[in-house]
Order: structure tokens, then sequence, then C-alpha cells
């Protein structure tokens, strides 16, 4: 129920609009100047500053505009005009892009701004394990794609078959890492297996692994002697020239054991780029994950791929449903959600995380 009080500045004492006005101008002044280019590195983290920014100041406009949209309807309802049909089709467009509002307000942690790299892992089971590992790898491409993401494919090893036992992806877009972090973790599947000639029931597992992109401005030393890095020829489809020749790299870090790799590129030169890249993300999550080792949620993503210990449910027979374990958060459309429409799954993590409510605390609080 959204009353007559609603305020055009809703947005606005949120995010402190005049101050963050003030700091775009101050930002376009330091771009106006002749000698702003001259530092690349600079530059970039003020352009990149500036759209930040800019798309606040853009989104507090859009809210206070729809604040004043529905205030007025409300109103003219009172005055006895008719207004239901109006009111139902602009209350759920305001009620999401308050939703998106407080997900941005909820994405403080220091890295939640940064890119990210996904892994993806089957677990026991075989093809039917590694079918939901692609399953998996389809839903996030294309919740990337509905964010205007740029995804990457670095490394992928087909399954026996069908699916796939492994895919590492970049995605590079703003709280990229903030948001896909609610992904962490067992997914658990269960469905009438098209591979059981008995159309009989199955239950499989997959895990998720995030790390956050690292930047440029944030350092991580590696010591060329703590790095063996082998080369090696590059499986699955890529043409004769990426197949024929040793452009795959693989590095693996002495110290703490962690191996990346990486073989789309057809240049050897790219792929240990990407590689270096990836290793730079584990190390630097393996530093931040020693200093929260007491923390439970750090611990969530090393949990047993196997019943149990899964976060979230995909159930496709005898019901259909997806349910969050953590939040408590549930839809029906299965379909939706596996086609990459999980942003609600991610906004109720978020919360969750914040005020340890569930989605079962927020019904149970909302008034009659």
């Amino acid at each position: 129920m959204i009353s007559s009080a609603s305020k055009p500045n809703l947005c606005g004492a949120i995010f402190d609009a005049p101050k963050k006005k003030t700091q775009l101008d101050e930002l376009e002044k330091l771009i106006g100047d002749p000698e702003f280019w001259n530092n690349p590195e600079k530059s970039q983290e003020v352009m990149q500053k500036r759209k930040r920014l800019g798309e606040t100041l853009d989104q507090d406009r859009r809210i206070a505009t729809m604040s004043s949209d529905v205030a007025a309807l409300i109103e003219l309802g009172r005055e006895g005009e008719d207004i239901l049909e109006l009111l139902n089709s602009e209350v759920p467009i305001f009620r999401d892009a308050l939703s998106q509002l407080e997900t941005g307000m909820l994405l403080s942690g220091e890295h939640d701004h940064l890119s990210a790299i996904l892994n993806i892992h089957p677990g026991a089971g075989g093809t039917e394990s590694q079918d939901w590992a692609e399953m998996l790898m389809r839903m996030y491409l294309r919740w990337a794609e509905r964010k205007d993401f740029k995804a990457t494919i670095t490394d992928q090893l087909d399954g026996d078959g069908a699916g796939i036992k492994s895919v590492t992806i970049e995605v590079e877009g703003e709280n990229a890492y903030g948001l896909m972090s609610s992904e962490i973790g067992v997914h658990r599947l269960v469905r009438i297996s098209p591979f059981d000639a008995n159309a009989r029931r199955h239950t499989s597992f997959a895990s998720v692994y995030v790390y956050p992109l690292i930047d440029d401005e944030i350092k991580i030393e590696i010591k060329p002697e703590d790095v063996r890095t082998d080369v090696f020829r590059a499986s699955g489809a890529g043409g004769q020239h990426v197949n024929r020749t040793e452009s795959a790299v693989r590095m693996t870090h002495i110290p703490t054991g962690i191996v990346v790799q990486c073989q789309n590129e057809r240049s050897q030169h790219k792929n240990r780029a990407s590689a270096l890249k990836q290793l730079k993300a584990r190390l630097f999550e393996h530093e931040l994950e020693k200093r929260r080792v007491e923390d439970k949620k750090s611990e969530d993503s090393k949990l047993e791929i196997n019943f149990g210990s899964q976060i979230r449910s995909y159930v496709l027979a005898p019901y259909r449903m997806i349910k969050d374990h953590r939040t408590k958060f549930s839809v029906g459309d299965v379909d939706r959600a596996l086609d990459g429409d999980i942003d609600a799954f991610m906004h109720a993590w978020l919360v969750y995380k914040k005020t340890g409510k569930t989605a079962s605390d927020a019904k149970d609080e909302m008034p009659d």
C-alpha cells in the first residue's frame, strides 16, 4: 500500500543528490582540463566514477518522478476518479524501481562494485550433473545478457557426451561481483531425467564459486619463481590453428596450489594474460578468505557437492518451483528463472545478508 504521503524527494533523501551533483560537477571540470588525459589510469578511474554518479542521479530523478506520479494518482482516487487500472500498471513498475534502488544500497562491500570470475563444477553423477552444470552456465550467461554485462568463457571442459565438466566465465559489469556473490554454493536440480530411458526422477548437484575480478588499482604481487606455467593444445571447438598449436596456458601457484587455465584465445600470449588475471583474482580471494576464516558465510562455498549442502533447489518434477534455502525466497516460474531472470533471488540474498531477515520474515511484517 502506497500512501499519499509519498514524496518526490524519496530517492534524493537516500542518495543525498545535491552532494552527488556537486561531485559530478567537480569531475566534469577535472575532465575538461587539457592535462586530464596525460595519465590514462587516473583518467579511466575518474571516468568510471563519473559514470556511477551519473547513473545514481538518473535513478534519483526516475524514482522521484514515479513517486510523484503514483502520489498524484492516489489523490485523484481520493477525489473519486477511477484510477485503479492506471495504479495497477504503475505500482509494479515503481516497486521494481525501488527494489533496484534497495539492491544498489545493499551493495556496500569494499569489492562489490568489481566485475567477477565465475566457476561452475558438476557434482558426482556423471552426465546428469554435467548437464545441470551446463544449464547453470546458460542461466548465468542469459542473466549477464539481461544486465548488459560482458560475459566471456575463458575455459570450458566439455562433459562425456553432454554437459560440461567445468567452466570459467569472466563477467564484466558494474556490481557484478556483489550481485553474483549470492550464487556461491551448491545448486540442486530435481527433474525427470532426459538421459533415463525409464523416465525416472533424478537429483543432480553443481557448485558455483565467484571471485572478484581484480582491477589495476589493487596490487597483487606474484613472484615469478612461485608460478609454474604449462602450455598445451586447446581442446574442443576452435579451428585447426587452436587445436594444432600449444596456445592454451595453465598456471600453478606453487605456495597455495591454486591452478588456473585459459584456452579460448587463438594466441598463447592472450591466454597467458587472461590466466594471470584469473590467478590474481584467485590469490586476492585466497587472502580475503584467510582474514575472514571465522565468518561462516565465507565457508558456504566449501560445502560438499551433495545432499544437505545446497543453497538453492530447482525442482522441475513432480511440481515446479525454485527455492533458496537461505532466504526462503521461492518462485514457481522455473523456466523464466533458468532463462536468466534471477535478480529477485540475488536481492533476497543481499537483504538476508544485511538484515538476517528471510522472505518469510518480510511477509510476516507486511501490514494487513
